[in-house]
């Protein structure tokens, strides 16, 4: 018995249809010989050729459409004159067909007597009575006009150019709307043969992790349960005793991702270059996949769809430099890279965001202060420039530097900034509580930092619907919902985020879903629970 499954293209898995197309004859591969007949010789046309040929071709059908229109145009016209004669001079017409002894004598003598055709002589014998009425004659009138006015126009295409090469034009663009429609086949430069390995990678969303001293990972979405706020967590990496995850983010297998370090260079892969490993796995070095340069390390990461999206990357150091500069700037990587920050000495690249050029940026510091300020305040610059003063970190007495920035994030203003601490304390705070300063001042306090919550390791901009991931020192990690954390006002502690075991510290939160993933799993709950 065999089993016919019908799969319609426009939900079948793109590595299912890429599959078929190369190893199946669901895609046929054919040529095409422009041979034609020109003037009687065979020939073989390239395309301009036999789109110059065609264009002819229709200019001489209309030429001779023309000269047929307006030879019949010219015979009406001549027939309307006769009548025209004869209903000004009717009583003598019918004095002539009365008095003849035959058609032929009474056409003779109409010839004779007023200069008719024989055609005008004839229509005006086989001339019905109703047209002697006065609207039959203003009938005529109106005809015999409109017929000097086609024969005006058959003769202007005859002899001018121009006119001729606009009505092809009108008649080829009236074929299209009358039998155009949209293309159902692809033209593809390459051959089934030639399909490249991501043509074979289904786009699914997936996590990307990467440890301190530079390990890299890719796993399914799904491999953290969520849990409910200040629970353990589950193992996520098997690290080093000295390693800890630094950084993790959710990206589509073909997205690009960019690489920043430390001193401010720049790398590129694609998320399905990563390989795919189990949960407890260390996975591989960055350096496997990028040529990064001693001493350097990763310190921001950045899906990015594709580079002609427009838009800027605004970059942050943690000595609370900014800077800006076009996000096509970045789309010719090298396999060694690019410098992408002009670093200070002793400084480090550590945030890297996608902006659209008109938006407020966030800054947040250890010591519990933030200040919020235009995009457009930074100057953009070009990808080896350095930056500009982002918040204000020296003591204003002393002038030496008492902070340090942990966290930049692109203002949503109907969002929420939510700070953590290294003892896994934690909260939000609606943004409208931030006013909007000037670019490089002290900002304004986000969190009463205590012995009891530690300095500020991370914040971000969020939304109630969000999820987070908090990791900790020894790779702990803790999935859970915003809307379970209590929002309070700025100069508050917050509450418990996450219990941590003795020795171990919070180093970074990041958010995990988004609204729309939040939503379909909302309505699929209430689907099963009206189910059941």
């Amino acid at each position: 018995m065999r089993v016919v499954i019908e799969l319609r293209r426009d939900v079948m898995p793109r590595r299912i249809v890429n599959y078929l197309l190369k190893h199946t004859s669901m895609r046929q591969t054919f040529g095409i010989i422009l041979l034609a007949l020109v003037n009687g010789q065979p020939r073989v046309l390239n395309l301009a050729d036999a789109i110059r040929h065609y264009l002819n071709h229709r200019k001489e059908v209309i030429m001779r459409r023309s000269r047929y229109e307006l030879a019949r145009a010219k015979a009406a016209a001549h027939i309307r004159e006769g009548l025209q004669i004869a209903l000004n001079f009717l009583d003598e017409i019918i004095a002539i067909i009365r008095a003849a002894s035959s058609s032929e004598a009474a056409r003779s003598q109409m010839v004779a007597r007023f200069g008719l055709t024989q055609i005008q002589a004839e229509a005006i014998l086989n001339m019905q009575l109703r047209q002697i009425a006065q609207l039959e004659r203003q009938k005529i009138e109106d005809e015999y006009k409109n017929l000097l006015k086609q024969i005006s126009f058959f003769e202007d295409i005859l002899v001018n150019t121009a006119r001729l090469t606009r009505m092809v034009k009108e008649e080829l663009r009236g074929l299209r709307d009358k039998y155009g429609d949209e293309r159902r086949t692809r033209i593809l430069p390459t051959e089934a043969e030639d399909i490249s390995e991501e043509d074979l990678i289904p786009e699914e969303e997936t996590l990307v992790t990467i440890s301190r001293d530079g390990y890299i990972k890719r796993l399914p979405l799904d491999t953290y349960r969520t849990q409910k706020r200040g629970g353990r967590g589950v193992q996520a990496a098997n690290l080093k005793e000295e390693d800890q995850l630094a950084h993790l983010f959710v990206a589509t297998t073909t997205h690009y991702i960019l690489f920043f370090t430390n001193r401010g260079r720049v790398y590129r892969l694609k998320a399905y270059e990563i390989p795919q490993s189990s949960r407890t796995a260390r996975g591989q070095h960055i350096n496997n996949f990028i040529q990064s340069n001693s001493g350097e390390r990763i310190t921001a990461i950045l899906p990015i769809k594709d580079f002609k999206t427009g838009g800027y990357l605004v970059m942050a150091t943690e000595y609370g430099e900014i800077k800006r500069t076009a996000l096509e700037n970045f789309a010719n990587l090298r396999a060694s890279g690019l410098i992408a920050f002009d670093i200070e000495e002793g400084d480090n690249l550590n945030w890297v965001k996608h902006t659209d050029g008109t938006q407020e940026i966030m800054m947040v510091t250890a010591n519990g202060m933030s200040i919020r300020f235009e995009e457009g305040d930074v100057p953009a610059r070009s990808r080896v420039a350095g930056g500009v003063r982002g918040i204000q970190l020296r003591d204003p007495k002393t002038k030496i530097v008492a902070d340090s920035v942990v966290a930049m994030d692109v203002v949503s203003p109907t969002s929420q900034l939510l700070v953590s601490s290294e003892y896994g304390f934690g909260k939000r705070t609606d943004l409208g509580k931030y006013r909007s300063q000037g670019r490089g001042g002290r900002g304004i306090q986000t969190m009463n930092v205590t012995a009891k919550t530690g300095k500020l390791v991370d914040a971000a901009v969020v939304e109630p619907e969000d999820r987070l991931m908090a990791l900790t020192e020894h790779g702990m990690i803790t999935r859970m919902e915003v809307k379970t954390i209590r929002a309070t006002d700025r100069s508050t502690q917050g509450v418990k985020l996450i219990n941590l075991k003795e020795g171990d510290r919070v180093v970074t939160i990041e958010r995990l879903i988004t609204t729309e993933e939040v939503e379909e799993l909302v309505n699929e709950q209430a689907k099963q629970s009206g189910g059941a």
